[in-house]
């Protein structure tokens, strides 16, 4: 007759066996810190916790190759588990292994994008490799995702001083890279220093602390946050309402003849931090038929729609390289809610055409909540918290576009190019990324 099989223990029981383990080894007792981790490991061996304590003693004592195949296990057992992915990473990086040792920190930021040890890990990875400058927005990332108060173990807090240092050292660099192209440009408006792009640029580069307006990457300080500007001010508007009707048939035929041109606004990936974007993240529920994106005429689709393109030329759009203007129809399905949240930057704002509006459809900008009405357009700062939703049966549709924020002065608006496209080329960042 065989013998009856171990119950195997409950995950209360494994973790208590492993603290237990973890508090002999604190006060130096080795070898009945690992009688108690033989015994929990004897009884549940395949218990992705226990697996991952097993690997941390390998690797510290020197065994890199036995703690990957733990490690491997452990993600194995428990594939969502940053923190293993985390470990496994370290593994292969003892090894040598440096493309599993990337795969590895990729998967575990996949699963959680603000965890510290990995994003540590991963700017020390790239620091490695050469990569200086990504290295310095990596630790500045991880320091960053830092939770306020949280206990920091002597080993995370060296990394996290040396990534200061990192990214001081990538900061100066950066002043000097940006110097000449500023200076050339000051030159063209009389050699005057510009306080407010000073200002801007010293945020930018993290060396001031911005207040009232919540951009997600370019601050630009002593702009009134204003919710919505005063039509009256803005007499190029005339232009867009009077081609409603024009511009609403050219989307029409094309919601007909291109829908393949329709593609999901919210489109991050997987290591970004999504927070409120989940739910709408690659989703057709909010699309766009994008005219221009990031500075890039789509000219199939302007070709299309001719109307909305001619008078597309009439505002005062940004010309930054890979950055602006960007101009789309934006399809926001029925019974769908855009998320509150705000823009990149407040050198630009941003135009709303109603075009196709049914009821029950709303739209928030800080305190103010209005309706869209075809034909009646108006222009907002997207770097006050917004929201926007359609509770209706049908879709929603307005063209929507960006503008230089019209309280810049011409100096600011040729000094915030030059900066923002130095920026990018510095950094080398795709299309879509400004972090």
């Amino acid at each position: 007759m065989n013998s009856p099989q171990p119950i195997a223990p409950d995950d209360a029981q494994v973790v208590r066996m492993l603290q237990a383990s973890k508090a002999e080894a604190a006060a130096g007792r080795i070898a009945e810190s690992d009688q108690l981790l033989a015994r929990v490991a004897e009884r549940a061996p395949k218990h992705p916790a226990v697996l991952n304590e097993l690997g941390v003693r390998m690797l510290d004592r020197g065994a890199p190759e036995q703690a990957a195949q733990l490690f491997q296990r452990a993600t194995e057992a428990d594939p969502k588990a940053p923190a293993l992915w985390a470990n496994l990473a370290s593994a292969q990086k003892a090894l040598g292994r440096r493309a599993e040792e990337l795969d590895a920190l990729e998967k575990a930021l996949e699963l959680e994008p603000r965890h510290v040890s990995a994003l540590l890990q991963k700017a020390a990875y790239l620091e490695e490799s050469g990569d200086g400058r990504n290295a310095a927005r990596a630790y500045q990332n991880a320091l960053d995702s830092l939770p306020p108060g949280l206990p920091i173990p002597p080993h995370v807090q060296a990394a996290l001083d040396h990534g200061r240092a990192l990214v001081e050292r990538d900061r100066a660099a950066l002043t000097a890279e940006l110097e000449g192209p500023l200076a050339a440009v000051r030159a063209q408006h009389g050699g005057q220093r510009q306080r407010r792009v000073d200002l801007c640029l010293e945020l930018l580069m993290g060396q001031r602390r911005p207040y009232h307006s919540h951009p997600t990457w370019m601050y630009f300080p002593e702009l009134p946050a204003i919710e919505f500007f005063e039509r009256a001010e803005l007499p190029w508007l005339d232009a867009f309402e009077a081609a409603t009707d024009e511009m609403r048939a050219e989307l029409t035929r094309v919601l007909v003849a291109d829908r393949d041109g329709l593609q999901p606004y919210v489109d991050f990936p997987p290591t970004m931090p999504l927070d409120q974007w989940r739910e709408l993240n690659r989703s057709r529920r909010w699309s766009a038929y994008f005219l221009w994106n990031q500075g890039e005429e789509c000219a199939n689709r302007t070709a299309r729609c001719p109307a909305t393109a001619r008078v597309l030329e009439t505002a005062p759009r940004c010309r930054i390289a890979a950055r602006a203007p960007t101009a789309f129809f934006s399809i926001l399905d029925a019974n769908t809610r855009i998320p509150p949240h705000v823009g990149v930057t407040n050198t630009r704002v941003t135009v709303h055409v109603p075009l196709i509006v049914p009821p029950h459809c709303g739209f928030r900008v800080g305190g103010t909540t209005r309706e869209w009405v075809p034909g009646q357009a108006w222009v907002f700062d997207d770097t006050i918290e917004h929201e926007a939703w359609n509770l209706s049966d049908a879709p929603r549709a307005i063209l929507i576009f960006d503008v230089w924020n019209p309280l810049l002065s011409a100096a600011e608006r040729d000094l915030i190019k030059a900066a923002t496209e130095v920026y990018v080329r510095y950094y080398q960042l795709p299309a879509d990324q400004l972090r």
